[in-house]
């Protein structure tokens, strides 16, 4: 393999890292019936002038499997960080005492369980998309290498079929973590 194309490969791989990390980062805002501390991630808060996460405004705990706890530092923003859990779409009821703020996680019901495996199946597609997407951009740049005579007919072959080789694997990636995430949310 060409200096060139371990280059390319390693650029892609990078890339294409990123949109599984991407995807599990929305897999953890999915909630399945259990608690996890994964779950408050995606939940941005108004406080001070801005947003910012939740993890910078307090700290998540699961005290216990149906339950969370956001111990929030500054009690002045208690009530911001409430009403972002509120409305955060996660359909979750939170109740503050004091500077700790209780969240119960409700049991899912077979249609919001069919709701979270829809939602699990876009954050999927949108993940194999971004693969292909790089998938693109490493064909144009071996595409663009033949064209000025780096490499020859033969060498664009072998180059396509490393990229699409790759490419696969990481379509293959998001099919599993999209599996997993569909079993976790039907078994609670």
């Amino acid at each position: 393999m060409s200096t060139e194309l371990k280059e390319l490969v390693a650029d892609l791989q990078r890339r294409m890292d990123g949109a599984l990390e991407s995807l599990r980062r929305d897999f953890s805002g999915l909630r399945s019936g259990r608690a996890s501390p994964n779950l408050l991630e995606p939940v941005r808060v108004e406080v001070y002038g801005s947003v910012v996460p939740l993890s910078q405004v307090g700290s998540v705990a699961v005290p216990e499997a149906r339950m969370l706890t956001v111990s929030v530092w500054d009690r002045s923003v208690v009530g911001a960080v409430e009403k972002a859990i509120r409305d955060s779409g996660l359909g979750l009821n939170p109740a503050s005492e004091g500077q700790t703020i209780r969240v119960p996680i409700p049991q899912l019901t077979e249609e919001r369980r069919n709701e979270l495996a829809k939602a699990a199946a876009r954050y999927a597609e949108n993940a194999r998309v971004a693969v292909r997407g790089v998938r693109r951009d490493g064909m144009d740049k071996a595409k663009s290498f033949e064209k000025k005579g780096d490499i020859s007919q033969d060498d664009l072959k072998s180059w396509s079929d490393s990229i699409q080789k790759l490419t696969d694997d990481y379509i293959g990636r998001v099919d599993k973590l999209l599996g997993e995430k569909e079993r976790d949310i039907k078994q609670v």
